[in-house]
């Protein structure tokens, strides 16, 4: 059975698949994160972070998309995604589907983000190129929770249950 069918056959125009990479072991379990570019999150932090995530190709499975955009949003190739976390729905309307990835970023990583254009100033005709995301750092859960999308904060409590029984050997891989 694919990873598709694993947690729902949901793609479509208002779907995207992501990875929720961690590191540690509970208690210290820490969650990779990355902040939303572009001018209307520039001055916000509290709430939209989110995991690296996309909309899928064409007969992309879930689990294929969410390595490819990690690898477009972080410009480094992704660590295996090891589970699923099943998927949410947020608040516009969009179904977030997640999956699990041990892994730990190089020492001073900066991503390297695709970038998007769009109209800024707001009706000024100008298009301007912003990167898909500006920063990515490691939070602990109880930091994650402030600073993640509140609907993907459940990825966050089906990670920590699946890992209550591995053993620490099993919770960290360099990418």
């Amino acid at each position: 059975m694919s990873q598709t069918k694993t947690i729902g056959s949901v793609k479509g125009p208002n779907t995207s698949a992501g990875l929720l990479v961690y590191r540690g072991s509970p208690p210290g379990l820490e969650v990779l994160l990355v902040h939303p570019g572009g001018p209307f999150f520039r001055h916000k932090d509290d709430g939209v972070w989110t995991i690296p995530k996309g909309q899928p190709e064409p007969d992309e499975t879930l689990q294929a998309t969410a390595a490819r955009e990690f690898e477009e949003e972080m410009g480094l190739p992704p660590p295996p995604p090891e589970f699923a976390l099943g998927q949410v729905r947020q608040r516009g309307g969009k179904i977030v589907c997640a999956f699990a990835a041990a892994g730990s970023l190089p020492d001073g990583f900066e991503p390297r983000s695709n970038l998007f254009e769009m109209e800024w100033p707001p009706r000024s005709g100008r298009l301007q190129r912003f990167p898909e995301i500006d920063r990515a750092a490691y939070f602990s859960l109880d930091q994650a929770r402030l600073k993640m999308n509140p609907a993907q904060v459940v990825f966050l409590n089906r990670l920590l249950a699946h890992l209550s029984g591995a053993g620490p050997g099993q919770l960290q891989k360099p990418l």
